[in-house]
């Protein structure tokens, strides 16, 4: 049984060197009404289903992500934004880009070693949802924009994002007719 040990932690160890970050992890656990959802590289094949070259390019470095969604209407206070992008400069992430788009403001992240890209963290913020997405490998920072949109386009993705706010919409409504019925 020994013997197995060993081999055994060496064949885990491609898994645990290209694990998602801490802070992305603990979202999930922090926002307990986040949804998260992850995608590999095959994945992310299939998602291109009109067979877009430009996206197959654009996703060629990547070997796994993370994408999860808070609603900011629930137990998101004022300085969470900037306590998670300070977890994420802790875990080695450096501020790589910033842009607006939609009415939503990108906050790219990169990891770095050895002089290549091991990691990168999205942080796409608007005024009532905050979407993550956790790269383990790479994506040319000007496509990241484009990478999101095609990510929101897609069926099953866009489903998941419109259920998840329409959800959201509903209790928020709720709340608001609740504490309407008290005045």
């Amino acid at each position: 049984m020994r013997r197995f040990l060993p081999i055994t932690f060496l064949l885990a160890l491609p898994w645990i060197a290209v694990a998602q970050t801490k802070t992305t992890q603990s979202l999930s656990e922090r926002y307990e009404d986040s949804k998260a959802a992850f995608f590999y590289k095959n994945t992310l094949r299939m998602i291109n289903q009109t067979e877009d070259k430009e996206f197959d390019e654009l996703i060629d470095g990547i070997e796994k992500a993370k994408l999860v969604i808070i609603d900011k209407s629930q137990n998101f206070k004022e300085g969470d934004y900037k306590t998670i992008t300070t977890d994420y400069m802790k875990e080695s992430f450096e501020p790589a880009m910033t842009s607006r788009s939609q009415g939503r403001s990108f906050d790219v992240y990169v990891k770095e070693s050895g002089g290549k890209t091991k990691g990168i963290v999205v942080l796409v913020n608007d005024s009532s949802t905050l979407y993550v997405l956790d790269i383990v490998g790479s994506l040319a920072l000007g496509k990241v924009v484009g990478a999101f949109d095609k990510l929101n386009e897609t069926s099953d993705v866009a489903k998941m994002i419109t259920d998840f706010k329409g959800r959201n919409e509903k209790k928020n409504k709720r709340k608001e007719d609740e504490e309407g019925d008290d005045h």
